[in-house]
């Protein structure tokens, strides 16, 4: 039986109804009869398996190219995609992301809201197919609240679509309500949840850290601040004695990461069994391959800001987060770039500056500090192997920080923020602004697709910066996007588009 359980198809006549992305992943569920599946649900083994099955869709493309990560990450004062020539041009899609002109029919906005639906499909089949699995289906509406939150911040209005929705085709809900459903699938879930530590699934921490995040933006959400009710519920993550800040800022970034006593969620990618962590292939120079002796070669594309890079202290151990200067192969010669423009300033000895000269239609090739933040194994694949962490602790610090900054208790916040603050090697602060929590994020958050969120809760999305001016108020949610329209005219397209 158990060789049997990793292979089983799980076929509920209602799923038939429901659309082609909503089908369970024939590789969980195949070979086993309904009754010996009945038979055996309360084995742990078949519940680990089926569980898998959702979180595998959460794994998906998160960390790849094109997808909800780049979204979040370019149309903020982060990153860009600079375009060299017909290398990366791509139909201008990055540069309109940048300078916050993109349009309704944007891939990138399509593929991750299928992405983000398809997970809510897999997580919706299975909570139909195990009824009588209390504990599992607690864990899966708080994973598949989740996936809401992302839904919500980056397109606001948006279908619900739950285990009993029998046709997906129906209009958007309100942002309210999508912020309502978040909470009540979190709060009516925390009391089955097991009170553990485990970083690859839903416990009672990580609902609480869940709550955190969707209290601290409630504002933007609803239009009602939820301060209080973010502190709180970040109080119960830090006083539960299971996580700490790492010594080290970057191990909760290396290859293996797994033991990080910091990172409270993650996805635990593998470049051969769990693939679409890209990373190296979407920043690194072409020639970089060498330093890592990567066996792909990179696509020399996502680059950080120069602005944004130069308001790192130097004493800031984070400012490691980015690759810079003088390029150097594994062996230690120094690399070449024979592709070098007649106008770059370094010449061919391959040199990554922080400057970028433009954002279109000619950014030199070496332009651009990269992204060093993740360990790049050397002779790794094309995907990397690092568990991606979603939820830190150092995260849970900050929003305690700026929740009780932001109901006037300074000294409650000082403790908190400085903690985050000297663990990267930087004095203490005796006083704060919000100015100072919304750095200390952006330094502590780099490439952890968090910069949009908070750039908008500060109210400084829409100003401008580098080859970016001003941008209207309604770009703060991303459209619904046409292609989903087009298949369910029942959706309505947020305002301004």
């Amino acid at each position: 039986m158990k060789k049997n359980i990793k292979n089983i198809l799980l076929l509920a006549p209602a799923l038939l109804m429901l659309s082609s992305c909503w089908e369970l992943d024939q590789e969980v569920l195949d070979g086993v009869t309904q009754e010996q599946v009945d038979a055996a649900s309360d084995d742990p083994t078949l519940i680990a398996v089926l569980k898998a099955s959702a979180y595998s869709r959460i794994v998906g493309s998160w960390g790849a190219h094109n997808s909800i990560w780049s979204i979040n990450e370019v149309s903020s004062d982060e990153m860009a995609v600079p375009q060299k020539g017909a290398d990366w041009e791509d139909g201008g899609l990055w540069l309109r992301m940048h300078r916050h002109t993109w349009g309704t029919s944007e891939d990138a906005f399509n593929n991750s809201w299928t992405y983000c639906y398809t997970a809510i499909g897999e997580i919706n089949n299975l909570m139909v197919g195990f009824p009588a699995l209390e504990e599992m289906n607690a864990e899966l509406r708080v994973l598949r609240a989740m996936v809401y939150m992302w839904l919500l911040d980056s397109f606001g209005n948006v279908p619900i679509l739950d285990e009993t929705t029998i046709d997906p085709a129906i209009p958007n809900n309100s942002r309210q309500e999508v912020f309502d459903f978040i909470e009540s699938s979190i709060k009516e879930s925390l009391d089955l949840l097991p009170q553990t530590a485990e970083k690859y699934y839903m416990n009672y921490w990580t609902a609480h850290a869940l709550l955190a995040k969707l209290y601290l933006n409630a504002e933007i959400y609803t239009g009602t601040p939820r301060w209080a009710d973010a502190e709180a519920a970040a109080d119960v993550v830090i006083n539960s004695g299971f996580y700490s800040l790492s010594t080290n800022f970057f191990a909760n970034f290396s290859t293996n990461n797994g033991g990080s006593t910091e990172n409270i969620l993650t996805l635990p990618y593998d470049e051969n069994n769990a693939q679409g962590f890209q990373l190296p292939m979407m920043t690194l120079h072409y020639q970089n391959q060498f330093t890592y002796d990567l066996q792909e070669q990179p696509w020399n594309g996502y680059a950080s800001l120069e602005e944004f890079y130069n308001a790192f202290d130097d004493d800031d151990t984070r400012k490691g987060s980015f690759l810079e200067g003088p390029q150097y192969a594994s062996d230690g010669s120094r690399l070449m770039d024979p592709s070098a423009e007649a106008n770059d300033p370094d010449g061919e000895p391959l040199t990554l500056t922080p400057e970028i000269n433009e954002l279109a239609p000619n950014a030199i090739r070496q332009a651009g500090v990269r992204v060093a933040k993740f360990e790049y194994a050397i002779g790794a694949g094309s995907n990397l192997s690092n568990d991606y962490p979603l939820i830190r602790l150092s995260d849970i610090y900050l929003i305690k920080a700026e929740a009780a900054f932001r109901q006037g208790k300074t000294s409650e916040a000082l403790a908190p923020f400085n903690m985050v603050r000297e663990r990267a090697g930087l004095d203490p602060l005796d006083a704060l602004t919000l100015d100072d929590i919304y750095n200390e994020r952006g330094f502590e958050f780099f490439a952890e697709a968090s910069r949009r969120t908070d750039q908008i809760r500060f109210g400084k999305f829409n100003q401008p910066w580098w080859e970016k001016g001003e941008s209207e108020p309604f770009r703060a949610l991303f459209p619904i996007p046409l292609q989903q329209i087009n298949t369910n005219p029942n959706l309505n397209q947020n305002p301004g588009y």
